[in-house]
């Protein structure tokens, strides 16, 4: 797995695009586990997942940052195992939220926090990851 990390419009998707021009897309569905993504999951073909900050919004609603963290970490590892069984590169692209303005409002300042363990989570399932700025990749592992 690989994931491209950075703020608003940095060039992730445009980088991501360039990388895996052939790669199929799977937008995650706030209503849904993180799990139903291995659905998208084609033999040889790679796989870009997005949307994961609207998808975390969801869990706002629930107050069990172990068990979400649990359920995901599962999930993700599931995912990856599923796609290097399928030879299906698996690209994550994830927002940079935590270098802004930190948000009064209590739920916004969870989000933050949830988005930032789901990150350190799939950096720990990624292969590589990548930091994108103004269009430019940092390598940060692999």
């Amino acid at each position: 797995m690989q994931l491209f990390i950075g703020g608003a419009c940095a060039g992730k998707r445009d980088a991501v695009t360039a990388r895996f021009p052939t790669a199929n897309g799977w937008r995650l569905d706030a209503a849904k586990p993180f799990s139903d993504s291995q659905q998208a999951l084609v033999a040889d073909t790679p796989l870009v997942i997005t949307g994961v900050l609207e998808w975390l919004s969801v869990a706002l609603e629930r107050d069990d940052n172990d068990a979400l963290r649990q359920q995901w970490q599962s999930d993700m590892a599931a995912l990856c195992q599923r796609a290097e069984e399928l030879n299906a590169p698996l690209i994550i692209i994830a927002n940079e939220v935590g270098r802004g303005i930190v948000p009064m409002q209590p739920e916004q300042r969870r989000l933050r926090d949830l988005n930032g363990w789901f990150v350190q989570d799939a950096t720990a399932q990624a292969e590589r990851v990548w930091y994108v700025r103004h269009g430019l990749l940092q390598a940060l592992k692999g």
